[in-house]
């Protein structure tokens, strides 16, 4: 198929798919519809179209794969109680006197196991409103560092994201892992940082914010050791990082190990129930974690979707036309990409794979490595996806009992976060 779209046939099918979000069309449908009326009226014909839709489609089946053998971990980490678990034993250790650090980490390490940012907050919400209903900390400061510890936690974690925006760039997900860690670490700082100047400011949280059912879930007594709930997730991390450790230090045998997360997530979520005595309830578990992917898949679905609509069109090439004429370093389209597609779906995953897969070419022809690309672009990602028109914004709203204003208070302040993080990541592998 030789066809090539106009640009602007690309920007006005993108505009509809955000216009249908914020509609609250599904966000599957939003996303292909905004494809099939971008080919047609950039003058595809109707055979062409379902081409380009369908291309497009097929385009992210290997981040489907992977996404789904990251349903595995998962639903493992969240219905054992394991990540709960780990929450509970980091801010046990740490104290009330560190307890926004406390909340910031265990949000950060629970999504970095591979438990999606919004459920990382809903497990550690309960666990901050008690703290925070001791000592006085409003609950402006608790999502601050809740939402800002689970960023920093999601660059780095085997999660959607992450791998859909290595396989956008062909690279290995531990890779970017491992290139995002210190932005992560930054962004940790940025979170614990503002949460503690905010700590005081608006309404501070109470017990009666918890509500039963969290506090029924959060029945320690039922959760299994620590020592058992850290398996799974210290046998995935230790998998995935033996290739990329091997390539550093030159270790033929680990160069050699190039086993797809596709295999070592399931595996070592197997391992960690076995670790944990929970091997009878295996089916239920990753039963749990697939339904938990299966919004995950559509959303990448439509996205990919609407990403063969812009591949097709010359929308990449203008961009790129468009950066040279301003002056600004062609470099940096990576992380702007991320920002504006973020922005766009509200959706670091949607953005992810918007962003790489409609113009990683433009982004690897200015010289940018494919794992500085998908780091940058993948921080880009992060500041501003917390917008209304997304799940995540509601969810989060909901965990600590929030008003509509109350959580459009926490934006900027998420906002600063993410972009702490772009601009290290920018600095380590677009500027030095």
């Amino acid at each position: 198929m030789n066809i090539t779209l106009a640009w602007w046939a690309a920007l006005i099918g993108l505009a509809l798919a955000i216009a249908l979000i914020l509609k609250k069309l599904n966000t599957t449908y939003a996303l292909m519809l905004g494809a099939i009326v971008g080919c047609l009226i950039g003058g595809a014909s109707l055979p062409d179209t379902v081409k380009i839709v369908v291309a497009g489609s097929q385009s992210v089946m290997g981040t489907v794969v992977r996404v789904l053998a990251a349903g595995v971990l998962a639903g493992v980490m969240m219905e054992s109680g394991a990540a709960n678990r780990i929450a509970r034993a980091i801010v046990d250790k740490l104290g009330e006197r560190l307890a926004i650090l406390s909340l910031a980490l265990a949000t950060m390490i629970i999504c970095a196991v591979g438990v999606f940012i919004p459920v990382a907050v809903l497990i550690v919400a309960p666990i901050a409103i008690e703290v925070g209903s001791r000592i006085g900390i409003s609950k402006l400061a608790l999502l601050v560092a809740l939402s800002g510890g689970g960023k920093a936690g999601n660059i780095i974690s085997p999660n959607p994201n992450t791998i859909a925006v290595a396989s956008g760039f062909k690279v290995q997900p531990s890779a970017v892992m491992i290139g995002s860690f210190i932005p992560a670490l930054f962004g940790l700082a940025a979170a614990v940082l503002l949460a503690t100047l905010l700590q005081h400011k608006g309404r501070v949280v109470t017990m009666a914010d918890l509500g039963e059912e969290p506090a029924k879930q959060d029945d320690a007594k039922a959760l299994p050791s620590l020592s058992s709930s850290l398996v799974a997730p210290v046998t995935a991390v230790i998998l995935l990082l033996l290739n990329p450790v091997g390539s550093v230090l030159h270790i033929a045998i680990l160069e050699k190990f190039q086993i797809d997360a596709m295999y070592i997530l399931p595996l070592a979520s197997i391992l960690g129930l076995l670790a944990m005595k929970q091997g009878k309830h295996i089916l239920d578990f990753t039963k749990a974690g697939l339904n938990r992917m299966v919004d995950v898949v559509l959303i990448l679905i439509g996205a990919g979707a609407l990403g063969g609509l812009i591949t097709t069109s010359d929308l990449p090439k203008q961009i790129v036309n468009l950066i040279n004429a301003v002056g600004v370093p062609g470099s940096f389209l990576a992380p702007i990409a991320g920002i504006l597609m973020g922005a766009a779906t509200a959706s670091t995953s949607t953005a992810v794979i918007l962003g790489s897969s409609s113009f990683g070419a433009s982004i690897l022809s200015f010289g940018v490595s494919p794992v500085a690309a998908a780091v940058t672009m993948q921080a880009g990602a992060t500041v501003i996806d917390q917008l209304p028109h997304g799940n995540y914004f509601h969810v989060t709203a909901k965990s600590l009992n929030m008003t509509l204003g109350e959580r459009m208070k926490v934006v900027p302040y998420e906002f600063l976060v993410g972009l702490t993080m772009t601009v290290v990541a920018t600095l380590m592998y677009l500027v030095f």
